[in-house]
């Protein structure tokens, strides 16, 4: 092992001494394994104080290229060391191998930073983000396009998307369809939202309209919004014949449903609640599920 040491330098004798290590061991000078002088030996091959050689022993063992072990020589680390084992590696520790390296390499954290983010927005979208105002119907929106799409969903508001434009990092995002110019904004260019298009309620309003008999028309939901627009949507089939109920859950009561003759419910409630009438209505369509499903395909 050629250390030169120059006690002229302006470099600290501990520094030139862990720094020269270090270049042997990435040139391969040094191999994985060898043992190094001891202290005193190579403090009196290099004529500079046993302590010196100490600390800057010590050094390299924290910055993981050299291990130390009581009562015996220091040796270069081990190749299958310096990484963590597929079986004990933890993301924490993947992070702190990867500060370490990019540190001793010269690379500020500031731009470690900021090329991982640039990394993380190019993979492909490990999972969804739903994005919309109201908490309710982000909650629908996610249990729809888990049941459809086996890919983990998550969920935000805009506002949130807003003020922490990491939660898009990994995420293919969605949105409704008239919100989608508002989503976008909010993410890279080449990473705009999926529009979710709705389902018509036809059907159901047709229901209703034939209904002969006066009938007191439920509508449960999770969505305080969902409820707004059912009771437009029902409002010429309802007239002044049939009496409107909204239930947003949890229910208020068991036995709020008894008097209804019909139960629309949206895909949550329909799992919560029990009624001879009930009736369900899944908000996306159809179609747009497969789209999104097609778009989670890699090429």
């Amino acid at each position: 092992m050629d250390i030169r040491i120059s006690k002229q330098s302006e470099v600290p004798l501990r520094q030139q001494l862990a720094e020269q290590i270090v270049f042997h061991i990435a040139t391969g000078k040094l191999q994985p394994g060898q043992a190094l002088p001891s202290v005193r030996e190579l403090a009196r091959r290099l004529k500079i104080h046993h302590n010196t050689v100490s600390e800057a022993y010590q050094d390299l063992i924290r910055r993981m290229w050299l291990v130390g072990r009581r009562g015996s020589h220091v040796t270069v680390r081990a190749l299958e060391a310096s990484v963590p084992s597929r079986q004990a590696c933890g993301l924490d520790d993947l992070i702190n191998t990867l500060i370490r390296v990019a540190r001793e390499q010269g690379h500020s954290l500031q731009s470690l930073r900021e090329r991982v983010r640039d990394r993380l927005l190019a993979e492909p979208p490990d999972h969804i983000l739903v994005v919309d105002t109201d908490a309710g119907l982000r909650r629908l929106l996610q249990e729809e396009i888990r049941a459809a799409v086996k890919c983990p969903v998550e969920a935000c508001s805009r506002l949130e998307l807003a003020s922490n434009s990491g939660l898009g990092i990994g995420a293919l995002a969605v949105a409704a369809h008239y919100a989608i110019g508002d989503v976008n904004s909010l993410l890279p260019r080449d990473r705009p939202a999926l529009p979710l298009e709705f389902g018509a309620a036809d059907e159901h309003v047709e229901m209703v309209r034939r209904r002969r008999e006066p009938s007191v028309v439920a509508v449960i939901s999770v969505s305080q919004g969902f409820l707004q627009t059912a009771r437009s949507l029902l409002a010429p089939a309802v007239g002044r014949r049939h009496v409107v109920q909204e239930f947003l859950l949890p229910l208020p009561d068991p036995k709020a449903l008894a008097a209804a003759d019909v139960v629309f419910a949206d895909s949550i409630a329909v799992r919560e609640v029990k009624h001879r009438g009930l009736i369900p209505y899944r908000l996306i369509t159809p179609a747009s599920l497969s789209y999104l499903a097609s778009a989670l395909r890699p090429p």
